[in-house]
């Protein structure tokens, strides 16, 4: 599943990126919906939108260090689904991008929304990929709270217990059915 994902988008981006190369030339922009999504052949020398431009050597180091930590990640925690998907599909993102800047010096962009800069299927996968490793780490923390919350009303039940048989030695009938409803765990009977 993991190699299907970061095959499936790899393939993707590069022959949307060499489709574009070869139909546009530089800053050309093609009007898919006037005015609202437009394909423009953009060549990214920064980071995200734009940022840091012209310098790929830290790019490249970053993007290979950040691949290794993934493939690290991924091989821990592969039988985690939504957390394998999601940092599969940044790795995807990160390879794309890779490529671009190993063979060109710089990254392809061409999604062009005109109110947002203009961005390309690794990214995209970049970005689906962190809201989904968001949403699986705090669904987990979640999940995690739960069987934590559930835990501990048991052990409160068995400590209630323990305590009241215990005590009925040591006090009368109306001290037990006192101490019973006091320490009984809410919404128990």
């Amino acid at each position: 599943m993991i190699f299907i994902v970061i095959s499936a988008i790899l393939f993707l981006d590069q022959l949307t990126k060499f489709i574009v190369i070869r139909s546009l030339t530089l800053s050309q922009s093609l009007p898919v919906i006037k005015g609202i999504f437009h394909i423009s052949l953009v060549r990214n020398r920064g980071a995200a939108f734009g940022i840091l431009k012209n310098q790929a050597p830290i790019f490249i180091v970053a993007a290979v260090f950040a691949i290794i930590l993934i493939c690290l990640e991924l091989k821990k925690n592969k039988h985690k689904k939504l957390y394998a998907i999601s940092i599969s599909l940044i790795l995807a993102g990160a390879i794309g991008n890779l490529i671009d800047r190993l063979f060109f010096g710089y990254v392809i962009d061409f999604l062009d929304f005109r109110v947002w800069p203009v961005f390309n299927v690794a990214d995209s996968a970049i970005t689906i990929g962190a809201i989904l490793l968001g949403w699986s780490i705090l669904r987990t923390k979640s999940i995690e709270h739960r069987v934590q919350s559930t835990e501990y009303r048991k052990n409160k039940k068995i400590v209630t217990i323990q305590f009241l048989e215990a005590s009925r030695c040591h006090c009368g009938r109306s001290e037990a059915i006192f101490l019973t409803k006091l320490l009984r765990p809410s919404g128990s009977q």
